[in-house]
């Protein structure tokens, strides 16, 4: 039975994500960048993806075959309660990657079993892309346009009003992904996703409240389309090296605990909004719609508080508003499942928190209707906010 029959109203999942094919990164990728861009070899019964020449660890298992079984890390993932496991004794997994994880037509019936009527879809390995190739922008750039074109051909950027998969835009090259913007929407897109970091250029890496990428948020505002910063490579393992990490991002790693896995999950965020509002872009882009997805919402009080300082320190000389009523205007937030939702509306109000699931990964809620569980202090009408009207508000036209 369906899961909309326990909880009343369809529900719109603000966080799933597919398991892309072997070619996601080549089919459409031009031979001129087939040694620079991302490639895949057979090692024995491994297969192993390169960047340029070099071995990328970002996803271990880039066939996804075997793969875990959905919501099977879930509390690992949230670390509540002592499990003191090392993680592969505790994740499930199946054998071959199931249709539902590759493409829209079985999506769209797991949806109708779980009550879902609408769902953003995001990449898995795509999220390695840019820094795995940050010392050749321009592979990087052909690279995205190419994973960009499979994402169309696979899952289309709106599938029957449903699902809607949000195409990635790197900031490296501003005027390419002003085209990539307008490309993406002309083909449906309703929803674009960024990585939350500094971005790389050719000449240093820029904050992306730089005013040079102006030209890339009035391309979204004009279209209409939300930004989600979604939890990806960031480029932050540069600094958990000097801390004496392994220099190389490696999300699922499995061995002693690092540095890098204290922070690799708020900091990145904070920083991007962060830049977001002191560098200026919310006041130049007032249209301008961003959310945080798979982030948490730890970094969010921390943020409030600094650039609530800030504000009180040097007032109308760095802002135009207290910063808050920025973020209460044009930033939604997806919290993990283990976060404070009631400090999260109090801080920027019920209608900007978003629920995601995170569905099929291992630290997903396997039945995402659960979610609702984790609102039990909020009233009914809040309650269908945060589990469907938000994601309508944050891309409109998306659920008729």
């Amino acid at each position: 039975m369906s899961r909309k029959h326990d909880i009343g109203f369809e529900l719109c999942d603000a966080d799933n994500h597919y398991y892309e094919t072997i070619d996601a990164c080549t089919r459409h990728l031009p031979s001129a960048y087939a040694h620079r861009g991302i490639q895949f070899v057979s090692k024995g019964k491994r297969t192993l993806c390169l960047a340029g020449e070099k071995v990328l660890h970002f996803i271990p298992n880039p066939t996804f075959e075997p793969i875990a079984v959905p919501g099977s890390g879930d509390q690992y993932y949230r670390g509540q309660r002592p499990m003191h496991k090392p993680l592969k004794e505790i994740i499930e997994l199946e054998e071959s990657c199931r249709s539902e994880y590759r493409n829209p037509v079985d999506r769209v019936r797991v949806l109708d079993e779980q009550g879902i009527e609408a769902a953003f879809l995001f990449p898995t390995f795509g999220y390695g892309i840019e820094e795995a190739l940050a010392n050749d922008i321009e592979a990087m750039v052909a690279t995205v346009r190419a994973f960009n074109r499979w994402l169309l051909d696979d899952w289309s950027f709106c599938y029957e009003g449903r699902l809607f998969a949000a195409p990635l835009i790197t900031l490296s090259d501003p005027a390419a992904a002003v085209e990539e913007v307008e490309w993406a929407v002309q083909h449906g897109a309703r929803i674009v996703t960024i990585r939350p970091a500094p971005a790389i250029c050719a000449d240093k890496r820029r904050s992306p409240g730089d005013p040079i990428f102006d030209p890339v948020w009035a391309a979204i505002a004009e279209a209409d389309v939300g930004v989600a910063f979604h939890i990806a490579d960031s480029g932050y393992q540069r600094y958990a090296a000097d801390w004496g990490d392994d220099p190389e991002f490696r999300p699922i790693a499995r061995g002693n605990m690092t540095m890098g896995k204290l922070y690799y999950q708020e900091r990145p965020i904070f920083d991007t909004i962060a830049a977001l509002v002191v560098h200026g872009v919310f006041r130049r882009h007032p249209t301008l719609r961003v959310a945080s997805i798979e982030n948490g919402a730890l970094w969010l009080p921390l943020l409030v508080k600094k650039l609530t300082k800030a504000f009180n320190q040097q007032g109308n000389q760095a802002f135009c508003e207290p910063p808050i009523e920025t973020l209460r205007r044009h930033l939604w937030v997806s919290p993990y499942a283990e976060d404070d939702f009631e400090e999260v509306a109090e801080l920027i109000g019920v209608d900007r928190i978003l629920f995601g699931s995170d569905w099929p990964h291992a630290e997903c809620l396997a039945e995402p209707a659960e979610y609702a569980s984790l609102l039990e202090h909020f009233g009914e009408e809040d309650v269908e906010k945060i589990m469907s009207r938000n994601f309508r508000m944050f891309a409109p036209l998306t659920v008729s």
